[in-house]
């Protein structure tokens, strides 16, 4: 794990300093959370910003405060994401996960090699539906971990970047919340778990306001 190389007592030092930010998702997928909304909107925008300008990368931003269910969560990731046609569905054939494995290619152009998914707001479907909500974090945490330990293509790294307010910033505390464990249906080893070989899903908990990652 990458830590802060320094702390600054400003609540908005890390809005400046995003590549402070990016080297925490070297290894994990990041809850970031302050009950403030302009500072959250600030984090994002400028993390955003910092992130898009990283050669072969690529940014999906999800407008949570839109998203309060599985319709609305594809009408967003289908038109931040080229690719085949989104069916409403996490799973299988023409699914969210089978969207988000996809790596598109323009004609001589390098395939992307970092992919960004920065979910404004994410505590807006976790208040609406909070069991969604953790099929969709998994979702992503799973594919991450999907295309760096099992996929035998070109590695590209996912990453996940969670923004909201206390709702998600308990949630991240959540023992069998999605951000410390799989989805576990009763039927053995969590689906996840059995594709990957990894135990629970890696993030880190972050404190927009203080600037300290645990």
């Amino acid at each position: 794990m990458s830590a802060l190389a320094r702390q600054s007592d400003s609540p908005f030092s890390l809005a400046d300093r995003p590549a402070e930010v990016t080297q925490l998702m070297d290894e994990h997928h990041i809850v970031a959370c302050s009950a403030d909304p302009r500072k959250r909107a600030q984090f994002g925008a400028s993390l955003g910003q910092f992130l898009s300008t990283m050669r072969d990368t690529e940014v999906v931003a999800l407008q949570g405060r839109a998203i309060t269910d599985l319709e609305s969560f594809c009408q967003q990731l289908e038109r931040a994401l080229p690719g085949p046609a989104l069916e409403r569905r996490i799973h299988g054939l023409g699914g969210v996960v089978n969207l988000m494995r996809h790596r598109q290619t323009f004609g001589m152009r390098t395939p992307s090699k970092f992919r960004f998914y920065i979910w404004h707001d994410a505590d807006t479907l976790l208040r609406s539906d909070p069991m969604l909500f953790g099929h969709l974090t998994e979702a992503i945490a799973g594919v991450a971990a999907e295309a760096e330990y099992v996929c035998d293509d070109v590695l590209m790294i996912h990453r996940g970047l969670f923004i909201g307010g206390p709702d998600l910033d308990r949630y991240a505390d959540l023992p069998n919340g999605q951000c410390r464990a799989w989805v576990n249906d009763d039927q053995g080893e969590p689906f996840w778990q059995v594709v990957t070989g990894i135990e629970q899903p890696s993030f880190l908990k972050y404190d927009i306001e203080t600037g300290k990652a645990e």
